[in-house]
């Protein structure tokens, strides 16, 4: 997808100040039995058609508004997906900006997952 200048400027202004994982490094947390809650930031209708096994929908256009009924605790680590990372890199910033300690961001995010083979669910 080609993403416009003032898009790709605020993504990359809250790259600056958030924490980002590969897939592969998010796979080797899960792997190795490392405790997070992955949470896919994605609309609605992308969750329901395919998701990555074991995400908790919470979409980037609510993600704000519900995260302390979900997860109160601002130390809980979240690793957060979309699309690409981008959208992810954003929510990712507004958590840290809430008080959030524990969010990291999947760079490459659902795309990534689904075109390295991964398995997806519906």
């Amino acid at each position: 997808m080609q993403h416009t200048p003032r898009f790709l400027e605020i993504v990359n202004d809250a790259r600056s100040r958030i924490t980002e994982c590969t897939i592969d490094e998010m796979r080797a947390m899960r792997e190795g039995g490392d405790s997070f809650t992955l949470v896919d930031v994605r609309e609605e209708s992308e969750f329901a058609a395919a998701h990555i096994p074991g995400a908790v929908h919470l979409g980037k256009g609510v993600i704000e508004r519900d995260i302390e009924s979900r997860f109160p605790d601002a130390d809980t680590k979240l690793v957060l997906y979309c699309g690409g990372g981008y959208r992810s890199a954003l929510a990712a910033d507004n958590l840290q900006k809430m008080g959030y300690r524990n969010v990291i961001s999947m760079d490459g995010g659902f795309r990534g997952w689904k075109d390295a083979g991964h398995e997806v669910e519906k």
